[in-house]
């Protein structure tokens, strides 16, 4: 198995963890020191940090990972996803419009990098002004 091909089945187990709700599985294909870049938001360092902001999440949003596709450069150490997010607004985040059990799907845009076979950076991008259209802000 390529190095590319290595990274493409991590990613695929990530989301399929993800729409599993597994989260300690999730959290462990994950570096110590891992970033994540939150959407219209800050940079976010270590796995405690990431596992906050699920446990939040999760609160307030239900989400499933559709029709996803994943590219990765030839030694697998950087890649993307493209997928699209079928959620539902459970209860309202902070700063975020009333939840009301609104519907949405949302196209989504993923970067990563890769260090020991783990996740090592994690960029999430959408379109926000659309997710607020769909809940009806």
């Amino acid at each position: 198995m390529t190095e590319a091909e290595t990274t493409s089945n991590l990613l695929r187990r990530y989301y399929a963890l993800f729409n599993a709700g597994d989260r300690e599985s999730f959290l462990a294909l994950l570096t110590d020191d891992v970033a994540h870049d939150i959407n219209q938001g800050g940079c976010e360092t270590g796995v405690e940090n990431f596992r906050k902001f699920l446990a939040r999440m999760d609160r307030s949003y239900r989400e499933q990972v559709e029709e996803l596709v994943v590219l990765t450069n030839p030694d697998g150490t950087r890649a993307a996803a493209e997928f699209y997010i079928r959620g539902e607004y459970l209860k309202t985040d902070e700063g975020l419009p009333e939840a009301a059990g609104q519907k949405y799907w949302l196209r989504v845009g993923a970067f990563f990098e890769i260090r020991d076979g783990r996740i090592a950076r994690v960029t999430n991008y959408y379109n926000l002004q659309e997710w607020l259209r769909q809940v009806g802000a």
